[in-house]
């Protein structure tokens, strides 16, 4: 195993504040679709990394709702988090994939989000803002002029 997410008790590293034990992430095995010849359609290769993000007892409660929040759209109605690592023909090299798209995704979805900070549009540019829109308008008016004087005829 790589020794950049790997510690000696088996267990990943995302960060300082979070180890996720081997025990608790489950691997599917399956065969994957693309390019690989026979490779594809007698080998497994596709990882599917399972995490139960709702029975983990590896985040304290404020990083496991950040971590919820920021993960809702990847974490199905059971709880679990899925990524897939396919792009490889070996099933080792899909495995560490999995683990990196893991590590990664849980890195970015533990960091805060910024506040944002409310601003108000300079005058000038609600100036711009407004003259495009009056524009805009005359044009469509005197399109609209156009055919009903076309009607006419």
């Amino acid at each position: 195993m790589t020794g950049l997410f790997y510690d000696m008790e088996n267990s990943i590293r995302v960060n300082d504040n979070i180890n996720i034990p081997l025990s608790e992430i489950q691997f599917k095995f399956s065969r994957s679709g693309g390019p690989g010849g026979q490779n594809v359609n007698r080998v497994s290769t596709r990882v599917e990394l399972l995490f139960d993000f709702s029975s983990t007892t590896c985040f304290d409660v404020a990083t496991k709702q950040l971590l919820r929040h920021n993960l809702k759209n990847r974490i199905d109605s059971k709880g679990i988090l899925r990524v897939v690592a396919q792009e490889s023909r070996s099933q080792w090299k899909n495995r560490e994939k999995a683990i990196e798209k893991f590590v990664e995704l849980l890195k970015r979805a533990s960091r805060p989000q910024k506040e944002r900070k409310a601003t108000v549009p300079a005058e000038a540019a609600r100036r711009r803002r407004v003259d495009e829109k009056k524009k805009r308008s005359a044009l469509k008016t005197m399109r609209r002029k156009n055919i009903d004087a076309d009607k006419d005829k």
